[in-house]
């Protein structure tokens, strides 16, 4: 297959000499007249190589070898211009260009960097392959043959080939993060990138800006440019963590992404087309939330297309056992040591547990055990380590309790208190 150039430059009779040079070394070339016209044409198609022009109308060459570091940082950008300094040329390499050429451009020397800059691409593409598979091999198994484990695993092979738009519903710890990033590695997206986001995480005056980048200049500490969640997962899939925490307003500009496939920069007026597939999840009934007016109806119906519900570990206590063999041989191997056996006494202790924290309390667990114990894991050192620490907690929750009138003078004060240290904070 050819390799693809584009060939940015205003002048035409540049664009038409060096294009019939490229042309009958058997490269593709495809021109653009400036920088807007360079970015347009790189998000439409993938090319081995730029050739970019400096001095170009609207838009310079300095200002679009910015804006492609961002877009396309794997792509070697050589630089080419008839008022080459060596001032310019060490600028245009410290910005990110892979070299810098002046015109009229030595032949030799213009098609010897363009071999050398195929060879980055290449070693780039070889790199981004290995680690896409090292990847995919850190993507944990779905542990279970519970029938609730099996319809999900039955429900993301036939939804993931497709494009439909999948929220995830559970409690936390029960493992939606892992559908999500299934859904995603079954898909035909799968080479592309999964960007996850936690909503709950980001303060709601920073989400807007977060999913959709913003302009330098759009308020005070955007000092540069920034390209927001969606545009870095275009092509790939975005995952909304915890979307039930999500602002109305940020709820707004998200719907107009999922109707419009486009989406604004804060303090930008120019749409921008994005391709993504949307995965959400909440551990909120988002129902409920709709009815008390702090989730939106049409974004839910547009988010709920197929609906995912991972059950509670004390739904599927059978798979329990597969879980503890599982996590002895991964957090035994993380320690370098051998895994350790547990008695069937001990399983069936650890299968009695009121799991609230679900698989992620478990794997917790199954952790302070291995490393509490000694090679074989005993009844006894579940009742130690697990139960009677349950208890524990539990104790010191009821003499929080006792030291007021209700549960709701202590919510009070926790509120209280984040309240004071926020403010301090600000």
């Amino acid at each position: 297959m050819a390799k693809k150039i584009l060939l940015v430059d205003d002048e035409k009779s540049i664009r038409k000499t060096l294009r019939e040079i490229l042309e009958f070394e058997k490269y593709e070339v495809q021109e653009a007249t400036d920088g807007l016209d360079a970015l347009a044409n790189v998000k439409k198609t993938d090319f081995d190589v730029i050739l970019l022009d400096i001095k170009m109308p609207k838009m310079d060459g300095m200002d679009t070898l910015e804006r492609l570091q961002i877009l396309v940082p794997d792509i070697p950008v050589i630089m080419i211009s008839g008022h080459g300094t060596i001032e310019t040329a060490v600028e245009a390499v410290r910005e990110g260009a892979f070299d810098f050429i002046s015109k009229p451009p030595d032949l030799n020397r213009l098609l010897i960097t363009i071999r050398n800059a195929f060879d980055k691409s290449s070693l780039v593409t070889e790199a981004k392959v290995l680690k896409r598979k090292v990847a995919r091999s850190k993507v944990q198994e779905m542990i279970g043959e519970s029938e609730q484990i099996q319809q999900i695993k039955e429900t993301i092979e036939r939804v993931a080939p497709t494009d439909a738009r999948v929220l995830i519903t559970g409690a936390n710890g029960t493992g939606k993060e892992l559908v999500a990033r299934w859904l995603h590695e079954k898909s035909h997206r799968q080479n592309k990138p999964i960007v996850e986001v936690n909503c709950a995480a980001i303060p709601g005056e920073l989400i807007e800006s977060e999913l959709f980048g913003h302009e330098k200049g759009a308020f005070t500490s955007a000092h540069k440019q920034r390209i927001g969640k969606f545009e870095q997962a275009n092509g790939g899939t975005i995952f909304l963590d915890e979307i039930g925490d999500m602002s109305l307003a940020a709820q707004a500009k998200v719907l107009r992404a999922l109707q419009e496939s486009q989406i604004s920069r804060v303090g930008g007026d120019k749409s921008i087309k994005v391709d993504v597939r949307v995965v959400a999840a909440t551990n909120k009934d988002l129902r409920k939330a709709i009815q008390g007016g702090k989730f939106r109806e049409d974004l839910y119906h547009r988010l709920a297309v197929i609906i995912i519900d991972v059950p509670s570990l004390n739904e599927r206590r059978e798979d329990i056992p597969l879980l503890i063999q599982h996590f002895n041989k991964l957090i035994c191997k993380e320690y370098g040591v051998p895994p350790k056996k547990f008695t069937k006494e001990a399983i069936e202790l650890l299968q009695s547990v009121n799991w609230t924290g679900n698989i992620r309390e478990l794997r917790n667990v199954i952790e302070r055990l291995l490393i509490l114990s000694d090679k074989t894991i005993a009844a006894d050192n579940v009742q130690q380590n697990v139960l009677q620490h349950s208890v524990d907690v539990r104790q010191q929750f009821k003499y929080l309790l006792s030291e007021f009138d209700s549960a709701q003078d202590l919510h009070d004060l926790i509120d209280d208190h984040f309240a004071r240290r926020n403010k301090a904070a600000s």
